[in-house]
């Protein structure tokens, strides 16, 4: 007798939740919530840096706040090289690509390395009006990797030249060198992909009707450089904004470090990993151990809260699209 009612309401709930979830505006507003979440778990953090005497308590707020900025810019030029990769007809648009680069990088506080890039997938597949399919956006995924590598082949060749120690100099050659042989494969991929020996197979066949043209590829490179070259400006602000001794130079090996270490194929926590290799690196340059793990962990936290902003950005003009026709009919009649 007990027992009857309370499988009732069980599935009275699974059968609301089943008509909910399907439903795009409360798939938007659970979205805008969990974005709203993340962004408060990131200030709450920032703010417990700051009290417990993290050197951004101290931090010049002009030049914290350009810094920001430009973590935020550097998001939009990533999701629009991105996007070069698609062809026009299955094009995500550039908030869902911008959206899944926040999401992975709000995910990776947590998450193992690597995991990010399920989360950029499963962030697209559900972002509204996407039609591109899971290999696709798998490939892209891989392609963008290259064109990241790539793109920090000038910034790691400036850090090995600047390095004072022969590991850090030869770890940096080894990453200039890893991007050089990253880009000739994205130049050269349309190519091979037509070739009559690897058209020959199912795979090869599906891997020419989806790979770009080599200018694609390096228009999508050079919007993806400058997202890391602002990056790295972005970095030398807060530098200089928490007054710390450093120079570009160091600005861009941090960086450099940063990205490289978050290419391991199985490793913990992606953020206390580039946080980890970021601090090694101004250990290594002369900074004092506590204060490099100090920014390390504070310019760390200034990706993840801008990461977490531009999810609550593209969740609210999602928002805003869906209820302006509803707007425009209300104000009709």
């Amino acid at each position: 007798m007990t027992q009857l009612p309370l499988r009732h309401a069980d599935s009275t709930v699974a059968i609301a939740v089943r008509r909910l979830l399907p439903n795009r505006n409360v798939r938007l507003l659970l979205n805008g919530a969990f974005g709203l979440a993340l962004v408060a778990v990131a200030v709450l953090s920032v703010r417990h840096f700051v009290g417990g005497g993290w050197p951004i308590r101290h931090a010049d707020p002009v030049l914290a706040t350009g810094s920001a900025l430009l973590f935020l810019a550097a998001y939009a030029f990533k999701a629009w090289g991105w996007q070069r990769l698609f062809h026009a007809h299955e094009r995500p648009a550039a908030g869902a690509l911008a959206c899944a680069g926040g999401a992975a990088c709000v995910g990776g506080i947590a998450l193992p390395g690597r995991v990010d890039d399920a989360i950029r997938i499963a962030v697209v597949k559900r972002f509204p009006g996407t039609k591109v399919g899971l290999g696709t956006l798998g490939l892209s995924l891989l392609v963008v990797g290259m064109l990241d590598n790539a793109a920090l082949t000038p910034m790691s060749a400036v850090a090995a030249a600047g390095s004072n120690h022969w590991m850090t100099r030869a770890g940096f050659a080894v990453v200039a060198l890893a991007g050089v042989a990253a880009g000739g494969v994205v130049a050269f991929l349309p190519r091979l992909a037509a070739l009559p020996r690897v058209r020959r197979y199912r795979v090869g066949r599906w891997l020419a009707e989806h790979t770009h043209c080599t200018r694609e590829a390096w228009a999508a490179w050079l919007l993806v450089s400058i997202s890391w070259s602002l990056r790295g400006v972005a970095v030398f602000l807060l530098l200089q904004a928490l007054a710390m001794p450093g120079s570009f130079v160091l600005a861009l090996a941090f960086l450099v470090a940063s990205a490289a270490s978050a290419a391991l194929p199985i490793a913990p926590a992606g953020a206390a990993t580039q946080a980890g290799a970021g601090a090694a690196i101004l250990a290594l340059s002369g900074v004092h151990t506590s204060d490099a793990i100090a920014f390390s962990v504070a310019a760390q936290g200034l990706v993840i809260l801008s990461g977490a902003a531009v999810i609550v950005a593209v969740a609210g003009w999602q928002l805003v699209q869906r209820a302006r026709p509803r707007l425009v009919r209300a104000t009709s009649q």
